[in-house]
C-alpha cells in the first residue's frame, strides 16, 4: 500500500518554498524521495530550506509577481532535474486591505501571485507532463475560497478563483493523466497568519470553530499533500480538499 504514496524519483516544483506551508510542502516531498526545486524571492531562506530538507533539492530565487519573467523562471526550474512531474503552488499574498481601501497595486499583485501564476506556470509544463502521461498539480485554496472574511476581498476573490481554476485545469488536462486538485488549509501558524496567531483570543476562537477543537499544525498537511501528489489520487481531480479541522463543516 505504501507504493500508492510513493513520489521517489519524481521531480517536484514548489513555489513559496522559503517559508510557511510552501516550505513544509517542499521539505515533505524531499524527504519522501522526490527531487524538489523550490522557488521563492529570498535566496538565503531558500538555502536554509535546502539545508533543513536534505535530499535532492535545488533553488530558484525569483520574483513570481513579474509576469514577463515566468518563461525564464520555468526554464530555470527545469534545469536541475528536468521538467517537473509535480507542481505545488504555495506562493501567495494577503494584503488585508478593507474593501473601501483596496489599491490597484494591492489587487494586481494578489491576483498575480494567487491566481495567475498557478495557471501560467503550470501551463508551461503541461507539454512535458502530457508526454509522460502523468502529472500532479496542487493549488492552494483557502477558507476564503468559500467564506468571506473582513479585509479579504482581493484575497478571497483570488482564492475563490482558485477553486474554479482547479476544476477548469482538471477538465482541460486530466485526460492526459494530469490531475489537478487543491488543498484548502484552515488556520496554520505561518508568516501569512502571524497576525491571527499573535492574538491569543482570536486564535482560541478559531480553534473553537473547528470540529476537532484546535488550529492546524504543519504536519497535518503532510498526508493530504502526499496523497494528492502521488498515484494514491489517480481517480481524483478537480477537487478542493479542505484541511481545516472541520472549520467549514460548522
Amino acid at each position: 500500500m505504501t507504493a500508492l504514496f510513493d513520489v521517489s524519483g519524481k521531480t517536484a516544483l514548489v513555489t513559496g518554498a522559503s517559508s510557511g506551508l510552501g516550505r513544509r510542502a517542499a521539505s515533505v516531498l524531499a524527504r519522501a524521495g522526490a527531487n524538489v526545486v523550490g522557488i521563492a524571492r529570498r535566496a538565503a531562506d531558500l538555502e536554509d530550506w535546502r539545508q533543513e530538507a536534505g535530499g535532492r533539492t535545488a533553488a530558484v530565487s525569483a520574483d513570481l509577481s513579474d509576469r514577463s519573467a515566468l518563461g525564464r523562471i520555468a526554464q530555470e526550474a527545469a534545469t536541475p532535474f528536468g521538467a517537473p512531474h509535480i507542481i505545488v503552488h504555495a506562493a501567495g499574498i494577503n494584503t488585508r486591505e478593507p474593501a473601501d481601501e483596496v489599491t490597484d497595486a494591492g489587487w494586481d499583485i494578489t491576483m498575480m501571485l494567487n491566481l495567475t501564476v498557478p495557471f501560467f506556470l503550470s501551463k508551461a509544463f503541461v507539454p512535458a507532463m502530457r508526454e509522460n502521461g502523468w502529472g500532479r498539480i496542487v493549488n492552494f485554496a483557502s477558507l476564503q475560497t468559500t467564506r468571506a472574511f473582513p479585509g479579504g476581498i482581493a484575497y478571497g476573490a483570488s482564492k475563490g478563483g482558485i477553486g474554479q481554476l482547479t476544476r477548469a485545469m482538471a477538465e482541460a488536462w486530466s485526460r492526459d493523466g494530469i490531475n489537478t486538485n487543491a488543498i484548502g488549509p484552515g488556520f496554520f501558524p505561518t508568516e501569512l497568519t502571524a497576525a491571527v496567531f499573535g492574538d491569543e483570543e482570536r486564535a482560541r476562537r478559531n480553534a473553537a470553530q473547528t470540529c476537532i477543537g484546535r488550529n492546524g499544525a504543519l504536519e497535518d498537511l503532510d498526508g493530504p499533500l502526499l496523497f494528492l501528489c502521488s498515484s494514491a489520487s489517480n481517480y481524483i481531480t478537480g477537487q478542493v480538499l479542505m484541511v481545516d479541522g472541520g472549520f467549514t463543516a460548522k
